[in-house]
């Protein structure tokens, strides 16, 4: 038996449990990973309130972590015992032990950390895919992220830094704004205070940005429109304020014949060779320096609620750990 974060409803943080399951041996295409660390990202709130349904109860949440390869289903090649691997996004890894199919599990490199890498692979597969996938940044680019002392937000703003690429980013805080720029953030606009709008037309001679990363949603998706250029492209991979408003689709024409996309990275590396090359895209950025992890909070795995609180609460930055 071991221990494992579950949920038998939606709701506050307080539906979290720590509870006893069981988890038997590996079968055919499937690895039991003893977890060393797991990563704590916004989409698993949605999973705990009930913003994304779940198809059955009782719910173990997480999409991210780390571990250690304890046994391998009869027809698995590719791993063994003793293995360091890592996964994202895949529901259930609030568990200090799980099963997980093996075509959904990264060899982790020798000199990648198990705690940083935890923290980053859901946040860094996403990045890897709005930047490289979603819009191709290319050096010259100037483009928009919002948020960009969170997460996603600190890689986005590393990785389009180390494509040559001039960031400016929105964030709630003059410290949120420090932390932005010592990310690779050009230009930090501390949106309480200053319309970003204007500042973005201020910083591009009136020309706009041609993307715009929000993983913000209702409170600034419609401004954030304001901030493209002709053609350009809102990316909305994210809804921390909740999701946007409806709105007439002649908007985007009106205002300069707009490009939106509502994309997950569950549709980006669905298959097992989609997965592999962004994970090494991934982890080539790490090595070159373009992207650097650090973990600025961990919480024990059973205190996950407390680790809820404080990322719904906009007390976290960067990336969060949860220890079994």
């Amino acid at each position: 038996m071991v221990h494992a974060i579950r949920i038998h409803e939606q709701g506050g943080p307080d539906v979290l449990r720590w509870e006893e399951i069981e988890v038997g041996e590996p079968g055919p295409g499937q690895a039991r990973i003893r977890q060393t660390a797991v990563g704590l990202n916004y989409i698993d709130t949605y999973h705990r309130s009930g913003a994304y349904k779940l198809p059955s109860f009782p719910a173990i949440l997480g999409t991210a972590a780390t571990g250690v390869v304890e046994a391998v289903g009869p027809d698995v090649t590719t791993l063994k015992a003793g293995d360091r691997v890592g996964y994202a996004p895949l529901i259930g890894a609030y568990a200090e032990a799980r099963l997980v199919p093996v075509d959904r599990l990264v060899p982790l490199p020798s000199w990648m950390d198990e705690q940083a890498t935890a923290a980053m692979l859901l946040q860094g597969l996403t990045a890897q895919y709005l930047l490289r996938s979603t819009y191709a940044v290319q050096p010259g680019d100037t483009i928009l992220v919002q948020a960009a002392a969170g997460g996603v937000g600190l890689l986005l703003c590393q990785w389009a830094k180390h494509l040559g690429a001039t960031v400016i980013g929105t964030v709630g805080s003059d410290e949120k704004a420090e932390l932005a720029k010592a990310h690779g953030c050009d230009h930090a606009i501390v949106y309480t205070r200053e319309d970003f709008v204007a500042r973005v037309k201020d910083l591009t001679d009136g020309q706009g940005v041609p993307v715009v990363y929000d993983g913000v949603g209702k409170t600034t998706f419609l401004k954030g429109l304001d901030c493209l250029r002709p053609r350009g492209l809102m990316a909305l991979f994210g809804a921390a304020s909740g999701a946007p408003e409806p709105f007439d689709l002649g908007l985007l024409a009106s205002k300069g014949s707009l490009y939106v996309t509502r994309p997950t990275l569950y549709t980006y590396v669905a298959k097992r060779e989609d997965l592999m090359g962004a994970a090494a895209d991934l982890f080539d950025a790490v090595k070159a320096g373009g992207v650097s992890i650090k973990v600025n909070q961990s919480f024990p795995l059973r205190d996950t609620a407390a680790a809820h609180r404080a990322l719904e609460a906009r007390e976290t930055t960067g990336s969060t750990v949860l220890l079994p």
